[in-house]
């Protein structure tokens, strides 16, 4: 196992990442005997069967067992696991494939949904938010699909309880083109510049709280593009700067590898694994996933705090400070970053969605761009209940 302590790094740069460091990080091999409760080993991603694991689910200890396992292939290993049979029935995927399609008829009827993180817009077929939109719906239907142990499982292995589920549906087309390489939220959504920003021990951490799953809803071959993943990428600690360097997404390109996939199946994976969703080469298949994000309880601050009346409180008298030279552009900063929502999630992504970016403008960003144009209090207090209608659900 080739292991890269952060020692004394506290930040990473683009002079940190090293191409000839990633490839021999990412050329390492998954042996079966380190995953003992996998079925097999395929391209370094240990394949589970749910069906045989079934009874083990049952068992506290034994299902703590498996999930330790499940954490150490997400964590130190190859970052990825599969699990056959996630859907003993599949009926549950049938019944949302069904609602799904139907979301996505009538939002195109309403032109809703147009914003996309990595895809060209009409590219393919997104549903922001699928989970309150399939419940909603379908609420029976919500309860035969979630009510899965196997699913429940993975995610505490990764996140322990009381996560939090999201899911996004994104189903794509014959002729579909492939993602560039990518790393997931929260840093992968940031700009190279934006992730420098944030200390290396954060760059680890981040990975922490959140698991990246994918549900699959049709039989996906090779040739209809399922995920291309790169095992072992996730241990590379400047990889939220490099999935952006040229030389890294070309490695990405050579090494990757992709699982074909049977509807039910599911497939787990750390945020921090390169990936990228493949190019749909087939003649008629119109590859349809449910990917889950799940987020750990911990995200959150420990009281709630009106951040927009604060704001709007604070615009005149951060405007008369600077202008008075009592607070330079520093201070001014420093302030805002006490006060205001500094972070554009969570958000509604059909009516806030990221167009011209992997992110929304956020609270911050608003209320400094008030105090650079001098704005009154009562216009800057439209602006953020404008802000509040497009993040709610």
């Amino acid at each position: 196992m080739v292991d890269r302590p952060l020692g004394f790094i506290g930040y990473f740069g683009r002079e940190s990442c090293d191409l000839d460091e990633f490839k021999v990080l990412t050329s390492q091999n998954l042996q079966a005997d380190a995953v003992p409760h996998a079925a097999a080993v395929e391209k370094n991603v240990p394949i589970y069967d749910m069906a045989h694991l079934a009874p083990v689910l049952e068992n506290p200890e034994k299902r703590r067992a498996l999930q330790a396992e499940w954490a150490w292939v997400l964590r130190s290993s190859a970052g990825v696991i599969a699990l056959k049979g996630a859907y003993a029935d599949t009926a549950p995927i049938d019944r949302a494939s069904d609602v799904f399609r139907q979301i996505i008829s009538d939002e195109k009827a309403s032109n809703a949904g147009k914003g996309d993180h990595f895809a060209a817009s009409g590219a393919n077929d997104r549903i922001w938010n699928s989970l309150q939109k399939h419940c909603l719906r379908d609420p029976e239907g919500f309860a035969l699909y979630f009510g899965n142990i196997a699913i429940a499982a993975a995610a505490e292995a990764w996140l322990g309880p009381n996560y939090q589920m999201t899911a996004q549906v994104n189903q794509v087309r014959p002729g579909g083109k492939a993602q560039q390489a990518h790393r997931d939220y929260h840093l992968g959504f940031q700009s190279a510049e934006s992730a420098a920003r944030y200390p290396a021990h954060a760059h680890e951490v981040t990975a922490t709280l959140t698991l990246q799953g994918a549900v699959a809803h049709c039989d996906m071959p090779i040739e209809s593009g399922p995920t291309k993943l790169l095992p072992f990428s996730q241990l590379y600690g400047p990889g939220y700067l490099a999935f952006h360097e040229a030389d890294h997404a070309a490695w990405f390109e050579e090494a990757c590898i992709q699982l074909p996939l049977s509807k039910g199946d599911a497939v787990f994976f750390n945020p921090a694994l390169f990936h990228a969703a493949g190019e749909n080469r087939s003649a008629d298949i119109e590859r349809m996933v449910n990917l889950l994000q799940v987020s750990s309880a911990f995200g959150r601050a420990m009281e709630s705090v009106d951040r927009a009346a604060m704001s709007t409180a604070l615009l005149p008298v951060l405007i008369s400070l600077k202008q008075a030279g009592r607070l330079s552009d520093g201070e001014v900063q420093a302030a805002i970053a006490a006060t205001a929502e500094g972070y554009p999630f969570p958000t509604n992504l059909d009516t806030d969605p990221p167009i011209g970016g992997n992110a929304p403008v956020s609270q911050a960003e608003l209320l400094a761009q008030a105090v650079a144009e001098g704005s009154t209090a009562e216009a800057f207090a439209g602006v953020l209940a404008a802000q509040k209608t497009r993040q709610a659900a």
